[in-house]
């Protein structure tokens, strides 16, 4: 495995490590959201989808940008 790769790899188990420490506590959050409004709510959960990829397209956008 080279430097890229690995580099590459890593950066990909951190975003996914963090996401996924983000969606285990997510029903908890949404229920405490969901208490103040359901639209709120729904709302949280959609962001946090979206924000998934949104962070992989970014790190695909500097990827290119680097000729990679």
């Amino acid at each position: 495995m080279d430097r890229e790769t690995r580099n590459a790899a890593i950066a990909a188990a951190c975003i996914l490590l963090l996401f996924g420490l983000a969606a285990y506590f997510l029903p908890t959050i949404m229920l405490a959201v969901g208490s103040v409004s359901t639209v709120l709510a729904a709302i949280v959960g959609a962001i946090f989808i979206v924000a998934l990829f949104v962070v992989f397209w970014l790190r695909g956008r500097s990827q290119r940008k680097r000729g990679r």
